[in-house]
């Protein structure tokens, strides 16, 4: 069973959707043990990061996605997910993130031509081998909507990356923890694939 985590955050349903269509059960919840009994964890968003992190903290979902990424179960987060997961972002001055990865989150600088926020389809280059990017080429395109990109502190753990005003790290991987930048849910086969990998994802 995979629970997408509900904190009243928009995208939800278009990644219930792509999970049911990829055979898989599905639970919306914010339910501590509902949570921690899922086989898969994702924590989808499209939104303000403050604003995000007030909600994760009025449901009790702050320990609750500590436990489980400690617990090793298979965790992904999507666009605003990704950012939730690192320590701050230049969107919320003064909001502590989740803190369970190592990086900033910054925004997008002003570039001729290009517009902010970033809607569009991207391609994505692989620095790091990655467990979600089995059997996808490099050069796959994906879809992005968003203002501020991810910053790792470790180049390690980045394992796809794409250009727009900057260098962005796209994707990352550390453990169980991934995280996508981009909407797998709206990338077309790609995506739909990137999910399925990760479902194939077992505790460590």
């Amino acid at each position: 069973m995979v629970a997408i985590i509900d904190y009243d955050a928009g995208n939800i349903r278009s990644v219930e959707k792509a999970i049911l269509a990829l055979g898989g059960q599905v639970k919306v919840t914010r339910e501590r043990e509902e949570i921690l009994s899922a086989d898969h964890i994702i924590l989808p968003g499209v939104g303000a990061f403050g604003d995000a992190m007030e909600k994760l903290h009025r449901y009790g979902l702050v320990d609750v996605i500590t436990e489980a990424v400690m617990r090793n179960i298979p965790f992904l987060g999507i666009c605003l997910g990704l950012q939730l997961l690192f320590e701050s972002s230049e969107e919320s001055e003064g909001v502590k993130g989740l803190g369970i990865l190592s990086g900033k989150i910054r925004r997008l600088p002003e570039s001729e031509g290009l517009k902010i926020p970033h809607i569009g389809w991207n391609s994505l280059q692989y620095p790091n081998a990655g467990r979600l990017f089995e059997g996808i080429a490099e050069g796959a395109y994906v879809y992005f909507v968003h203002s501020y990109y991810l910053e790792a502190d470790q180049p390690k753990i980045v394992t796809a990356a794409t250009e727009y005003a900057a260098y962005i790290h796209a994707s990352v991987e550390q453990g169980n923890v991934f995280a996508c930048q981009f909407h797998p849910e709206k990338s077309s086969d790609v995506g739909m694939q990137i999910l399925k990998n990760f479902m194939r994802i077992t505790a460590i």
